[in-house]
């Protein structure tokens, strides 16, 4: 216990943009280190890239909700363990969850995301137009960030985006880490009844969406659909909008990146790769359980111990990224690990990289003089939930 540190430590972010200060240390002198976590189990937290794929690839660590530690509290109560969800295969082991994924890989491949593309285009555009009804300052975060996330997500899985107030604010809710327990509950009721209508309305006149091909398809229930779809919003949505909005800010403040991409705009995929990993929005809760005791890097993690993978940390690796704290659009980022490792690596990955790219050259193709309108360290910051995230973006032009 004495050299075991508290769940809350990497939590504490020193610069906006950079991890807490002790995982530089934790990786040097002991990448596989001793947590307490909220719940008083003594488990793992584990700091460099190269444990991060050994523990996210390890079939002998689960990612089951009935017998984990949870790395965090959600606010500021701990978090209880559960059965299996049907359909909320995140937290499900194969076969389980290869069953429910299995049905969903097709439609996010890397040729359907570019499909969206032109699409996606066009929501920028209409978003674009909307700030500038602002007048000449908008918040990026409310005015074109997360509107075009969720729209981009509305429109593939097949929520109608003008029916959002029935069920965007129950992801917004959830994933802030003020909300208040006892608003928590009735906004997910909200959302999981309406997507019940939607599943019989998709039922009597099916589209071109995951909905209705999963409905049509008639291998899962009605509940199962209801979860699925709850999950490909709450992380499409929840993670899509501020990794859009935060690589902004990161542009913004560094001048010379932004410079040289405005120069040269066949830079921006690699941008788009660069700010993933530099930003690392998925914070705190990669965690898995071992299913039997496990030798890692000369330590014992015995069955029933949870690990945490700081994605963070591991992007910000040195033996895996040169100068990893600084910002270089023209790095090789292959092998960040922002969308995870493994069986559970992000199903939505390829659509995310669209919305950013997108979104991105929207904003430096329309707004050459595009600032930030507070100073930089006026930004606020959303560091306590699970994303990384602004809560607003006041910009000029």
């Amino acid at each position: 216990m004495s050299d075991a540190i508290s769940f809350e430590d990497h939590w504490a972010r020193t610069h906006q943009f950079d991890p807490p200060a002790i995982f530089d240390s934790l990786r040097e002198e002991r990448p596989l280190a001793k947590m307490v976590y909220p719940d008083e189990h003594v488990g793992w937290l584990t700091t460099s890239h190269e444990l991060a794929r050994k523990v996210l690839s390890d079939p002998r660590f689960s990612h089951n909700m009935e017998t984990c530690h949870f790395p965090t509290t959600h606010w500021g109560e701990l978090t209880p363990n559960s059965p299996e969800i049907p359909g909320m295969f995140i937290y499900m082991d194969p076969p389980n969850q290869t069953r429910y994924r299995r049905l969903l890989t097709g439609e996010f491949t890397g040729r359907r995301a570019s499909q969206m593309t032109s699409r996606v285009e066009v929501m920028a555009d209409e978003q674009i137009k909307a700030m500038r009804e602002h007048g000449g300052t908008a918040d990026l975060v409310e005015d074109f960030a997360e509107p075009l996330a969720l729209r981009v997500v509305c429109e593939v899985v097949g929520l109608p985006y003008e029916e959002r107030d029935r069920f965007a604010h129950a992801p917004k809710i959830m994933h802030n880490p003020e909300s208040k327990p006892d608003e928590v509950g009735p906004a997910y009721e909200q959302a999981l009844t309406y997507f019940f209508e939607l599943i019989e309305r998709k039922r009597q006149q099916p589209e071109d969406d995951i909905l209705s091909r999963l409905v049509s398809d008639g291998q899962l229930t009605d509940e199962e659909i209801c979860n699925m779809v709850a999950l490909l919003l709450f992380a499409g949505y929840g993670t899509t909008g501020p990794a859009l909005a935060v690589s902004a800010f990161a542009l913004l403040h560094h001048e010379d990146q932004l410079a040289e991409l405005r120069a040269d705009p066949t830079k921006l995929d690699g941008a788009v790769e660069e700010l993933l990993r530099y930003i690392t929005i998925n914070q705190y809760e990669i965690f898995r359980t071992a299913l039997e005791d496990v030798e890692l890097n000369g330590e014992t993690v015995k069955k029933g111990d949870t690990v945490t993978v700081s994605l963070p940390a591991a992007n910000r690796d040195p033996a895996k990224f040169g100068c990893p704290a600084d910002l270089d659009i023209d790095r090789d980022t292959s092998g960040h690990m922002s969308f995870g490792y493994g069986v559970h690596q992000c199903l939505g990955q390829n659509l995310a990289r669209v919305a950013l790219r997108v979104g991105l050259a929207a904003l430096l193709r329309e707004f050459p003089d595009l600032r930030l309108a507070v100073a930089f360290d006026e930004v606020p910051l959303s560091l306590k939930g699970s994303v990384f995230g602004l809560k607003s973006l006041p910009v000029s032009w």
